[in-house]
């Protein structure tokens, strides 16, 4: 069912919030706004933050943690943003990060909206089917440490209950009735836009944000982003089972951070793009048929709350037809290639090379022979840590 269209912008001096949730177009809309950041305000229009997103803001903002070994989020990070928001004074602003659809009460929801600017805050929730985020949402948990694989996940998070684990954030973040609730109740309806992402559409959700914040047509443009793309199935199991290992070994968080995250996950994806040979991470049927018939009983909530909603509310419920890359079984065992293991290792050293070390006088100490190799591994991760907080 087709819904609402914008006819006319957002009032003047409106403090656009977008909290996403994740996997909803959130990076292509964030890189867009932080390209246009010099040209926006000649039509009335800013963007606060001081980089493309503001995540550990948004973290300190909902008093979340910070994803696996990275810097922990303070007040700063938020009152620095606050700081960059009332400097636009009554123009129009916006600022996007998804981590604030992590906010879990209604306090620290209100405490958000107050901060930002009170009444002046509209709220914008972006919205894709769960059958399309579920894939991309567990491989970007695999990213941030998750040992489970897919089809497992699928099992704890639609079959399972309390459906919690090992990722209470997904439901929170991904139960899209109960998130446009919260944010209703908070602001009132009428001061909530939900935006149904229409991924057949590749611009639409840019169009859309240019009217509701008054913006030319086209003045936000597509940032290509390789860091963003998703891992192919084989290279998910590749860091799936590193996450294996690199727990069952004792190492610190830190470590994973600097490593493998941003060092050899983050040099993988700008090295190497996926070809048509690679196993694209797919849903079997049972678990799209489930996320249809949550998204059908979603999008009758949201309707009920009185919220704006713009775009086809059927696509949030659609279950694609069997056969279809969204739906099929996955067959056969998917193979990482050389090149993408190469580039993956090769991230990983540039990253550690990146701290450099001073040299100690050596001890005396066991040969390597006499060592075991977890033992190795330990130690060199513990060597690799120090260096990194040295630095």
């Amino acid at each position: 069912m087709e819904t609402d269209c914008i006819e006319e912008a957002l009032p003047a001096g409106t403090r656009l919030l977008h909290i996403g949730p994740h996997k909803t177009g959130t990076t292509a809309i964030q890189g867009a706004l932080f390209a246009a950041k010099d040209t926006m305000p000649a039509h009335g229009v800013d963007f606060p933050a001081h980089s493309r997103h503001p995540m550990e803001a948004a973290l300190a903002a909902c008093a979340r943690p910070a994803m696996m070994g990275d810097t922990v989020p303070t007040d700063k990070h938020w009152t620095r943003l606050l700081d960059a928001v009332r400097a636009t004074g009554d123009r129009t602003s916006v600022i996007s990060s998804e981590f604030f659809a992590d906010a879990q009460d209604d306090e620290t929801l209100a405490r958000i909206v107050e901060q930002l600017g009170g009444e002046r805050v509209h709220i914008l929730i972006t919205l894709r089917p769960l059958a399309r985020i579920m894939p991309s949402q567990w491989q970007q948990y695999v990213q941030n440490g998750l040992r489970m694989g897919y089809g497992d996940w699928l099992e704890h998070m639609l079959r399972k209950a309390p459906y919690e684990q090992p990722n209470p954030s997904f439901w929170r973040r991904h139960r899209h009735d109960r998130l446009v609730e919260r944010w209703a109740r908070v602001v009132g309806p009428e001061r909530v836009t939900v935006v149904v992402v229409d991924d057949g559409d590749r611009d639409g959700l840019l169009r859309t944000f240019e009217a509701l914040l008054g913006l030319p047509a086209h003045l936000l443009r597509p940032v290509p982003d390789a860091a963003n793309r998703s891992l192919t199935l084989a290279e998910t199991e590749m860091l799936r089972k590193l996450n294996v290992e690199f727990r069952g070994n004792g190492l610190p968080d830190e470590l994973y951070s600097k490593l493998v995250r941003n060092g050899a996950v983050t040099h993988m994806k700008n090295a190497c793009s996926p070809t048509p040979q690679d196993v694209k991470i797919t849903t079997p049927r049972w678990a799209v048929e489930a996320a249809g018939a949550i998204g059908a009983e979603m999008t009758g909530t949201i309707a009920a709350t009185g919220v704006r909603v713009v775009g086809d509310t059927a696509l949030l419920s659609a279950v694609p037809e069997a056969g279809s890359e969204a739906a099929r079984e996955v067959s056969g065992v998917p193979r990482i290639a050389p090149e993408v293991a190469a580039q993956a290792l090769y991230g990983a050293l540039a990253a550690a090379a990146s701290a450099p070390v001073r040299h100690s006088a050596p001890a005396k100490a066991r040969t390597v022979h006499q060592t075991s190799s977890k033992e190795l591994v330990r130690v060199l991760g513990h060597r690799c840590l120090k260096k990194l907080r040295r630095r």
